[in-house]
Formats: structure tokens, sequence, C-alpha cells
């Protein structure tokens, strides 16, 4: 079933964006940018938080978690133990999620409008994945070039 394949897929991801955070040599690094990047990794992670909590918690788990984004793009120097506190917290909420899901709601309509139209849960879900494997490659690359940068 595909909310089974995509449970072990975000699993695989967020761990993966856990390992990422750890690698930063310098935890300062985390909330640094170069050149015409705008968003340091550190607010990557954040908002990969925040739009997972949001459209898995408060929107399909109903967990009444309140989304600030702004925040999540201006927030500066969380901890990276903090940062990885709230991946490992996000794991099983996605997961429990996902494994709530019938095959038939993945064919339902998602609750609000995305990508500005009404589309099925499991486009949603699977945009979310794509989403987050968008961001964990930037915070990837951005990692290996600071390191670059400060050698």
């Amino acid at each position: 079933m595909l909310n089974q394949v995509l449970a072990t897929l975000y699993e695989r991801d967020l761990r993966k964006m856990i390992e990422e955070v750890n690698l930063f040599q310098n935890e300062e690094d985390l909330w640094k940018t170069l050149g015409t990047v705008k968003n340091s990794s550190g607010n990557l992670v954040l908002h990969i938080i925040g739009g997972l909590n949001h459209f898995f918690g408060a929107i399909l788990a109903h967990t009444g978690y309140v989304r600030n984004r702004d925040l999540e793009f201006s927030k500066k120097g969380v901890a990276r133990e903090e940062l990885v506190a709230q991946l490992e917290a996000v794991i099983p909420m996605v997961v429990a999620t996902l494994g709530a899901i019938s095959p038939a709601q993945m064919d339902a309509e998602y609750p609000i409008p995305f990508d500005d139209a009404r589309n099925s849960n499991s486009y949603v879900l699977v945009r979310l994945l794509a989403h987050l494997d968008y961001h964990l490659g930037q915070v990837n690359y951005l990692r290996r070039i600071l390191e670059v940068s400060v050698s």
C-alpha cells in the first residue's frame, strides 16, 4: 500500500536529515548562508518540522499544532540537540498518521487546498515527501559548501 511505502520513505529521509544536522562540524554553521543562498540549513530544518507538523499533524491527525511559517525562516540559533529532538518527534507522528490512512482515504480529497488546488491525500503526501527531499538536498549541499569555505 502507498501509505506503507511513504511511511518507510519519510522515516528514512527524516533520519537522513538528522544525520545531516549532526554532520555539521560547527553548530553555528547550521545558521549560516553563503553567496546567494537565502535560507540556512537550520531554517530549512525548522521549515520541514513546521510543515510536517502542520500538514500531517494539524490537518490529518488533528494534533492541534499551530504553525508559524514566518518563524521557521526567521528564528536563529536553535541548538542542534533541539533540532534533532524535534525531527525525532516528527517521525512517529508521520508514521502513525500514514498508518491510520486507509486506501480509500488516500484517494479522498485532502481537507484543504494544496498547491492552489483541491488534491487527493495521496497527491499531498507524495508532494510533501518530494519537498522534504528537496530541502534535504539543500541542507546537504550547504553543509558541504560551508565546510569547504572555512577550510
